[in-house]
């Protein structure tokens, strides 16, 4: 064999693997949609970063093999058409929040697998068939169980004994209200307290009712967790303070803002479990076969500074056992 000949072979030999490398497939990208309620607040930011951060930690690099398409939850009569409008980007899994966008999601399409990060009662909505085997195109993960309803009421009790009245903040057409509303009716006579629903749908009459329960002595009030009561959160904060009603929430985030007091899960918790529903959908696995899953942990905040101002001494007990305690 002539050396010339011997050289080109070797390294044509040498060569390639690398050739062969270079032609094989860059790896697919996978669209992601993402579509969650209340806006693109701070809260909802924390959620995103850690359902991106779990993502990242199980392979999937947005740039390289996965991309984001954000829709931020609006106004009731906007919230089908950016459901819509994700729904048409083509995404292969949608991540969402509240009943309003899961809702809207799966009008649009009952195709595209869809993980929910936080839902109240996803089977009294119809949203999925059972917890168990949820059967559709939708999983995900509850908020709460309607047990911690009859909580919260006891909870306000302590840090308020002498409320008598309370008033729940729902949002009217959400199926969880009813439950949530039954479970205080429940857990009310023994707290010797008598319970009556609030709707909350705009702001006049958010404070036309209000003014109207605070106008009998003794009241307090139990805020669902939802879309719109979260909207209209700084108006409550106002209405509560001017009346000096005491007032329990679904979320710290909201005594962390000024409410007095809140007992729920860790919503944030169920952002990076989401992400491992994500991933499994991406492998090959359906949102039928994946249970719906409850939250983990309930977490109880107090702020001292509210309750001050509302003329409240919070019992030691309820100090002890307190999660967060703002000063």
């Amino acid at each position: 064999m002539r050396r010339r000949e011997f050289i080109t072979l070797v390294g044509g030999a040498a060569a390639s693997p690398v050739m062969a490398r270079a032609q094989q497939p860059a790896e697919r990208m996978r669209r992601i949609g993402v579509f969650l309620s209340q806006g693109e607040d701070l809260q909802n930011r924390l959620r995103i970063e850690a359902f991106v951060q779990r993502l990242r930690q199980l392979g999937w690099i947005e740039g390289r093999n996965v991309q984001f398409d954000y829709r931020w939850g609006a106004e009731p009569d906007r919230t089908r058409q950016s459901a819509e409008e994700l729904v048409a980007l083509g995404p292969d899994v949608i991540l969402t929040s509240g009943s309003p966008t899961l809702g809207a999601l799966l009008q649009a399409t009952r195709i595209v697998p869809i993980v929910f990060g936080s839902v109240p009662d996803p089977v009294g909505a119809g949203f999925v068939d059972s917890l168990a085997r949820p059967g559709g195109n939708a999983t995900g993960f509850t908020i709460f169980e309607y047990s911690i309803s009859g909580k919260s009421l006891q909870l306000l009790k302590e840090i308020a004994p002498h409320v008598s009245r309370v008033a729940f903040l729902r949002e009217a057409g959400i199926a969880a209200a009813s439950g949530q509303f039954a479970a205080l009716q429940t857990a009310a006579p023994s707290l010797g307290v008598e319970v009556s629903p609030i709707n909350v749908r705009d702001a006049m009459e958010l404070e036309r009712t209000i003014v109207s329960f605070a106008s009998l002595p003794n009241g307090g009030l139990v805020v669902a967790g939802s879309a719109n009561v979260a909207r209209h959160r700084d108006l409550i904060f106002k209405f509560a303070a001017r009346h000096k009603m005491p007032a329990i929430y679904f979320d710290r985030y909201f005594v962390a803002a000024g409410g007095l007091i809140s007992y729920g899960p860790r919503l944030i918790d169920n952002y990076p479990r989401a992400a491992e529903y994500v991933d499994r959908i991406l492998k090959g696995e359906k949102p039928a076969d994946l249970p719906v899953q409850a939250p983990t942990k309930y977490e109880l905040a107090i702020n001292l500074k509210t309750a001050k101002a509302l003329g409240l001494t919070v019992p030691p007990t309820l100090l002890a056992i307190a999660d967060e305690v703002i000063e």
